[in-house]
């Protein structure tokens, strides 16, 4: 539901219609990372704030400065706002808009990954490390060799692999790379091209870098065929996420300009992933942004939207919402407002 159609909204109606309610009030939360640590849940989201920047598409509005860790006992529980985790004048590297996180635990270690503009004004890819899920983390000097553009997802495979995966175009920058080399000049490709593709890299046994060359995700159609640039209802935007599901492992990500949250379904964590459908329709608010986990038994998709500022598209709220994997492996799609 982008910004441009919020105007006569009853917002107070639409509450009631909400298919879930924000998990926290007192702070704007966004871009929910969360994970199962020891049997609690823990929610790595973006701290969203008013820095009176203008709007635009580079996304500069979005400017929020550091993190807060959120847990829960049980999805029906109390949301737990730990404090500041990290703050980007504790990241020697970066500069500003420490965007969307996430984290991993290892060998009794927490690691946040984060997105930052470095002091060139690029986006580059960070990690700090905690002995504990909620923080605080102390960033290293420098961010990961290699990494580019936003939303890092780490997935921990069942062999004790990990895997990051990014990316994001527009203000993520992604256009602008080639074979992960940066080029001013390079943009969107033309609409009858392949859409541009969201990165994966095997992360090094210390989860401080990569190691291997990061390479494109290929996000493909029914017949086999890449998605188009102008498919702009089911091409990658941002926001990657895997979770794996009866031996499958499913990429799901942003389509950005049109707000749905789609998935696809492969093999192994590198691709290709077969297009496969809609998990989210478009909230209230320009973004979407997600993740799924499984807590209990069950999986639950953790979203956002900007109801609670009422329709203010940078200042946004965490939410959750179970979702069902049907016995032929598909998802149903949720509507976050019920009619």
């Amino acid at each position: 539901m982008p910004e441009e159609s919020i105007e006569h909204i009853d917002f107070e109606a639409l509450n009631k219609k909400a298919i879930s309610k924000p998990l926290v009030k007192h702070m704007y939360t966004a871009d929910p990372s969360a994970h199962v640590f020891e049997g609690k849940i823990y929610i790595y989201p973006s701290h969203d704030i008013d820095a009176g920047i203008p709007f635009n598409d580079n996304g500069d509005h979005f400017a929020m400065e550091d993190y807060h860790v959120i847990s829960m006992d049980t999805v029906k529980s109390e949301a737990i706002d730990h404090g500041e985790a990290l703050h980007v004048k504790d990241v020697p590297w970066a500069e500003r808009q420490m965007w969307a996180p996430d984290a991993a635990h290892k060998d009794g270690k927490y690691y946040l990954f984060f997105p930052a503009r470095n002091k060139s004004g690029l986006f580059q890819i960070g990690v700090a490390i905690s002995n504990s899920p909620t923080g605080p983390f102390k960033a290293e000097p420098l961010p990961i060799e290699g990494s580019y553009s936003i939303d890092p997802a780490v997935f921990e495979d069942e062999d004790g692999s990990y895997y990051m995966y990014f990316g994001g175009i527009w203000g993520g920058q992604l256009q602008k790379y080639r074979n992960n080399v940066y080029d001013e000049a390079n943009e969107l490709p033309n609409h009858s091209e392949a859409a541009l593709l969201p990165i994966v890299a095997k992360m090094t046994d210390d989860l401080l870098g990569f190691a291997e060359e990061p390479k494109g995700i290929e996000i493909v159609d029914e017949n086999g065929d890449l998605l188009l640039e102008r498919d702009n209802e089911r091409r990658f935007f941002e926001a990657s996420w895997l979770h794996k599901y009866n031996g499958k492992y499913y990429f799901s990500y942003s389509t950005g300009d049109t707000h749905f949250i789609c998935y696809a379904i492969g093999d192994n964590p590198y691709g290709p992933f077969t297009y496969t459908g809609k998990i989210l329709e478009p909230v209230v608010g320009w973004t979407s942004h997600h993740s799924i986990c499984e807590v209990a038994g069950k999986w639950y998709l953790f979203y956002h939207d900007s109801s609670l500022s009422k329709g203010i598209t940078h200042l946004r709220s965490v939410k959750l919402a179970e979702i069902t994997h049907h016995t032929d492996g598909t998802i149903s799609t949720l509507k976050p407002y019920l009619d």
